[in-house]
């Protein structure tokens, strides 16, 4: 099994946009489940984003994160605006649910 990789993590002050990415090279998005989870420091992982219909989001987050899938390029996203000091976390991408496969995270960290 190829292991998801995320990128696209890093640094920004409050109020930028960063957009994650998840490569899940090998996998057919036709009717697949994809989500993104964060967990910050010592805090209880999370769910932030899950795919079906326009998308399903965390109340912290809806209308700033949107997630999205790219079947051609296999890859998953999730875009993030607007972002704020407690969107702060490791953020991991996960195809095929719990049982399926799952990235070994990224960081992102919102100044004030």
């Amino acid at each position: 099994q190829v292991p998801l990789v995320e990128s696209g993590g890093g640094l920004v002050q409050a109020g930028g946009s960063l957009r994650l990415s998840c490569l899940a090279s090998g996998r057919s998005f036709s009717r697949a489940y994809m989500a993104w989870y964060r967990q910050g420091l010592d805090k209880q992982r999370e769910l932030v984003a899950s795919s079906g219909g326009g998308g399903n989001y965390a109340e912290s987050v809806k209308g700033r994160f949107t997630i999205s899938g790219d079947n051609a390029k296999k890859t998953m996203y999730l875009q993030m605006n607007s972002l704020k000091p407690e969107d702060t976390a490791v953020y991991v991408c996960n195809f095929g649910g719990p049982l399926g496969s799952w990235g070994r995270g990224i960081q992102v960290t919102v100044s004030t």
